[in-house]
């Protein structure tokens, strides 16, 4: 009897609804997902977070905070943290630098499940800041490293090439408590600097860093299949795979044969690190590549609110209440 009367009420719930979309209430509480290796004990997780992070570069002054986070669509309930060179080298590990070069800021919040990772690199007081890192090279290189289901903001308050700011990224991760692999990360940030001189060469087409960073994305989805079905790709495999996905973005003949040996070699690292031996990789990078492939220049999320905004919360706490209600009241018809 309580089956039936459980089942009645989600008809009537739903009829009354008139087939509207009920939002979905998400919980952005961690979340770890974590995949046995194949081949040894190693784990690899994918990580995203609980709550929205801004990280300072160490370089940019105080003065221009407010600046920045008008930018970057910063409120108070962003943690606010500083990207040092200290930071540089332990999450990016590629030479040293200095706290006066860490120019780049970013902010980031976690999105829906199943969205993956986008970015936009947005100009600051009206110019375009973030000279050299494209917004789907961040995506990507952010899903290798092990980071999902997040939208970045990238900005600077005075022209730099931007590699930096991703260790604001794996700093927030890491403050958040999700603490990324180094093997991933390292490898991830191989495949940056690995595509830049692809896109570089093609700086006149704003469509190719999407097609690139796609086929990029479907290569280490390959790998990392074929990694899992027991299949270990060599650099020729690795090859043949890269060129079939360039030639279905249509760029084949836009990447040069010594542009394409280079990410060769960065997938290959990636092919070796332990991210690359998880389910849930596979899966996710799905996602990231749905954003990236069909994206020009720099926004590729297109939302003015944040997915926790203070207005956004309001809303999902109020579909919630109003269901919750809805639910009772049918539920007292029964009684």
């Amino acid at each position: 009897m309580k089956k039936r009367t459980l089942m009645t009420t989600l008809m009537v719930a739903a009829l009354l609804c008139g087939g509207a979309v009920v939002p979905a209430v998400q919980a952005h509480a961690d979340t770890t997902t974590q995949a046995s290796s194949s081949s040894s004990s190693t784990t690899s997780t994918t990580h995203t977070i609980s709550k929205s992070y801004v990280v300072y570069g160490a370089g940019a002054p105080e003065s221009a905070y407010s600046t920045l986070n008008s930018t970057m669509g910063v409120d108070s309930s962003f943690e606010k943290l500083t990207a040092t060179a200290s930071d540089y080298e332990k999450y990016i590990g590629n030479g040293t630098t200095t706290n006066a070069a860490m120019i780049s800021s970013v902010a980031i919040a976690p999105s829906d499940p199943g969205s993956g990772v986008r970015v936009n690199i947005k100009k600051y007081d009206g110019e375009s800041n973030i000279t050299q890192v494209t917004a789907q090279q961040y995506a990507m290189v952010a899903q290798m490293a092990g980071v999902t289901d997040v939208t970045i903001v990238v900005t600077a308050n005075r022209a730099v090439s931007g590699e930096s700011a991703l260790t604001g990224v794996y700093k927030a991760l890491a403050a958040d408590g999700q603490n990324l692999d180094s093997r991933n990360t390292s490898a991830a940030n191989q495949v940056l600097d690995a595509t830049q001189g692809a896109i570089n060469e093609n700086s006149g087409d704003s469509s190719y860093p999407g097609k690139l960073m796609a086929a990029v994305g479907n290569v280490s989805k390959q790998v990392a299949q074929d990694k899992q079905d027991g299949q270990t790709d060599d650099s020729a495999q690795i090859q043949a795979i890269l060129t079939k996905a360039l030639e279905n973005q249509g760029i084949a003949s836009k990447t040069s044969s010594s542009a394409q040996t280079t990410i060769v070699n960065a997938l290959i690292t990636f092919r070796d690190s332990p991210i690359s031996s998880s389910k849930t990789y596979v899966n996710n990078v799905t996602n990231t590549i749905n954003n990236v492939k069909n994206s020009t220049g720099d926004l590729m999320n297109k939302a003015k609110n944040w997915a926790n905004s203070e207005a956004a919360k309001t809303a999902v706490k109020d579909a919630q209440n109003w269901f919750q209600k809805l639910i009772a009241w049918i539920q007292n018809l029964f009684n």
